[in-house]
Formats: structure tokens, sequence, C-alpha cells
């Protein structure tokens, strides 16, 4: 048998769809992918970025797009599908719920050109694209705050809820204990505090002024809440 009859006796791939209709599709979903892939990395804020994050939303749309041809109409092949993919457990916890809606988008352009809607598929990859951009580029949904967070360490016979009065009343607007924590086998004491610096106070200022409190002991400055884990 000759390549040219093999080929024509493979070209069926679940039953209406040809071997060409099948990397069209798979190439359609990793071409997009990368698309959703290169907005992700342009738009990503904070410090928890993760190239193999970006690698898994291509494989993921690759994936969906082969599952998607996998099944066709095929409602039996549906259900044994789901009972197979069951057995696995993803126990990867996602920081941020942006890269969930990320990995939603790429699985959307998975099924559409899985089920052969490449227009589809690019026409949502076209409009995701720049308004991803537009909610990165004028901030949509932020607020306007000079909130930080404070991390300070003090000695464990030291009463924390007066050490502290007279500086955070100069430097500070708010502040909001967050938690406490021993350390050093309970010789000193770990303050985590969500704190709003006052209009023209800068973090040296504040910083020597814990320093001259606590000593040589530990006092630092997080800025953004939401990118740190405490």
């Amino acid at each position: 048998m000759d390549f040219n009859e093999w080929f024509r006796g493979a070209s069926a791939v679940g039953g209406d769809i040809s071997v060409w209709q099948a990397l069209t599709a798979l190439a359609v979903s990793f071409f997009l992918s990368l698309v959703l892939a290169y907005v992700y990395r342009q738009t990503h804020r904070g410090v928890s970025y993760s190239v193999s994050f970006v690698h898994s939303m291509v494989l993921m749309a690759i994936t969906v797009s082969l599952i998607m041809i996998v099944i066709g109409s095929n409602v039996a092949r549906a259900f044994s599908l789901v009972g197979a993919l069951s057995i696995i457990r993803f126990r990867t916890a996602v920081k941020e719920p942006r890269d969930v809606a990320f990995l939603f988008a790429t699985m959307a352009v998975g099924m559409a050109a899985g089920t052969g809607f490449y227009d589809l598929a690019v026409l949502f990859t076209l409009f995701v694209g720049p308004a991803v951009y537009f909610l990165y580029r004028f901030q949509i949904g932020a607020q306007p705050t000079s909130e930080v967070l404070l991390k300070v360490q003090i000695a464990g016979d030291q009463d924390h809820r007066t050490l502290f009065q007279e500086v955070f009343y100069k430097h500070l607007s708010q502040h909001s204990l967050l938690s406490i924590e021993t350390v050093q086998g309970g010789a000193a004491l770990e303050l985590v505090y969500s704190i709003h610096l006052k209009s023209g106070v800068n973090e040296s200022g504040l910083l020597e002024a814990l320093r001259s409190l606590v000593g040589a002991r530990k006092v630092v400055l997080l800025s953004g809440a939401q990118n740190v884990d405490v």
C-alpha cells in the first residue's frame, strides 16, 4: 500500500472529520491561544507570573480542541470521556481569579476550533484581546489607594497596642492589624498591618521611625496586598 492509499484510508477522524480538518482545528487553537498568552503576559500585574501557566494555556486550548473532535456528535463517546477524565485530580491552586478567566478563554477557543467554528474562535480572540487591554490600560474597577502591608517584629515583652501609637498617628491615615505570630521560639512577635500613608509621607520616613522603636528587628513594607502571601 503506497502513502496515498494509506492517507485516503485514514482521512476520516471521528466519522465526518478529515485529517486536514483536524490539523486545521489544532493549528487554529494553537495560534489563537498564543495570542491570548501574549495578551496575558503583556497585561499581567504582580509577582505571580508563571511561564508554566502560559504554556498550560496553550496546551489547554489544543487539548480541548482535540477532545471536541473526538466527541463530535456521539453522546455515548461524550459520557465515556467524562468518566475517563473524572479520574484526573488537579491540586494546583490558582492564585488569581484573572488566571481562571484566561483558562476559560483558551478552553473556549479550543472548543470553537474543535467543533469547526473557526470564525467564532478568531472573532472571540480579536474581541477578548482588546477588551483585556482596555481593562488593564484604564484600570477599570481599581480603587485609588495608598494601601500597603507593614510587617514588623517586636520583642515578646513589648505591647504592640501602645508601642506604635505615636508613629502611626504621625505617618498613617488608617491602619488595621491583620495578624500576630510568634517567632524565634516565642522570643519575638511578628505583626502584619494593612496601612494607608498620609499624603506627603514617604516610606523611608515611616521605616526610620519604626526602626527607632524596634531596634535591629525586621521592618518590611510590602506593596500590593493582593500580590503577596502573608
